[in-house]
């Protein structure tokens, strides 16, 4: 009889460990979400010396997964779909060069897929995942284009008390121009370091380390280290911003330049207005301070003009309001900019929204963005319309 008791044992622990595996399971599943997003935009495009004017109506559709989380452990899963309901645009990828540029490939691509595990104030994500970090002046997502920009790589998260701390590596970036389009990935070695202490509930003082080291992309390498601060006295809020950069890894120019935020903005009752400056320095003029991983498009102008700086470097004074009329959210924004280097003066813009939730599912959005060139670039003209279904 007592040789029965060994393998009766064994039995009872796996039937144990299966009725446990079960169960994760059903948690996991149980307490997981899936929700779908719709995003349909027209974007229209008039830029001089084009032959064509762009006009995109893309649709992008969104699949979002998460599990539960058992043990502290959960997992992610988000797949991007963009189609063209129409063709007349450069997409980056259809070889449409008469049209100016919206860069929306079509395409499904992987977005996200990663495991998370969190204990008390600490994270660890591994796997495709978002990187967004402050305000996104040097690593974002570029969430306005129908293609997220999203890394490969494991995050390292803490947080406690006043301070936090966080340290991702990198080794390939997923950009915005699909999944199979030129230029649709970074490799490299990129280590982004980013620590915060917030001082009292109305400032907060943030420094960051970031070096980017790409395989195939040379000429954007750089190591930036940087000081940003947050604050409020009463309506009025400043932030200012400080990074120093230079060449690093196989970079074909040896640089070294810096980069300026100064931001003042005040609440009057129903309005805020914004006034600010911001310089992408230059080194004489040889190379100018580069933000590859940034989302762009929330920086010197919608009309996406400066994506990439200028050799001479790039100042942008621009001053701002917003508010709400009734239901509608307003926003406008006038830009100045000019070369660091030099005194070339690279024209002004003038950027407008208008936003619109109808209910929590369904929200829509008028933008529009009117550069005028001087020294720089060609005069553009853009204007989209967009509205946002989240189910």
């Amino acid at each position: 009889m007592k040789k029965l008791y060994l393998p009766l044992a064994i039995a009872a622990a796996c039937t144990g460990t299966v009725a446990h595996a079960d169960s994760t399971f059903e948690t996991l599943v149980k307490d997981g979400t899936a929700n779908v997003d719709l995003r349909y935009r027209y974007e229209g495009v008039e830029e001089d010396g084009k032959a064509e004017d762009a006009n995109a109506n893309t649709l992008r559709t969104r699949l979002s997964l998460t599990t539960g989380t058992v043990g502290g452990v959960s997992f992610g899963l988000e797949f991007d779909d963009v189609r063209h309901l129409t063709t007349d645009f450069n997409s980056t990828s259809n070889g449409k060069t008469d049209y100016p540029v919206v860069a929306d490939p079509r395409g499904t691509d992987l977005n996200q897929a990663y495991a998370k595990y969190s204990a008390g104030g600490f994270t660890a994500t591994g796997g495709r995942q978002r990187i967004v970090l402050d305000d996104q002046r040097f690593v974002g997502g570029v969430a306005w284009r129908q293609n997220e920009q999203t890394y490969d790589g494991a995050r390292l998260q803490f947080g406690q008390d006043a301070f936090s701390a966080e340290y991702s590596y990198v080794s390939q970036v997923n950009r915005i121009f699909g999944p199979s389009g030129a230029g649709a990935t970074l490799r490299g070695d990129v280590h982004l370091a980013n620590g915060g202490w917030k001082i009292s509930d109305a400032h907060k003082l943030t420094g960051f380390f970031y070096s980017m080291d790409f395989d195939d992309a040379a000429a954007l390498n750089n190591q930036t280290l940087g000081l940003r601060y947050q604050g409020k006295f009463g309506p009025v809020g400043l932030t200012g911003s400080y990074a120093t950069q230079s060449e690093t890894g196989d970079a074909p120019v040896d640089y070294s330049t810096d980069y300026l935020l100064l931001e003042a903005s005040g609440d009057f009752n129903v309005v805020t207005a914004t006034v600010g400056a911001e310089i992408l320095g230059s080194d004489g003029g040889v190379k100018g301070f580069q933000t590859p991983l940034a989302t762009g498009h929330k920086f010197q102008g919608f009309a996406d003009k400066f994506l990439g700086t200028p050799a001479n470097g790039v100042q942008d004074l621009y001053a701002g309001v917003s508010g709400k009329a009734g239901p509608v959210a307003l926003s406008l924004t006038y830009h100045d900019f000019q070369a660091v280097e030099g005194s070339a003066s690279y024209g002004t813009e003038w950027d407008f929204t208008a936003a619109y939730a109808i209910n929590k599912q369904v929200k829509t959005l008028l933008k529009f963005a009117d550069y005028s060139a001087d020294d720089f670039s060609s005069d553009t003209q853009k204007i989209w319309l967009q509205v946002q279904i989240t189910l």
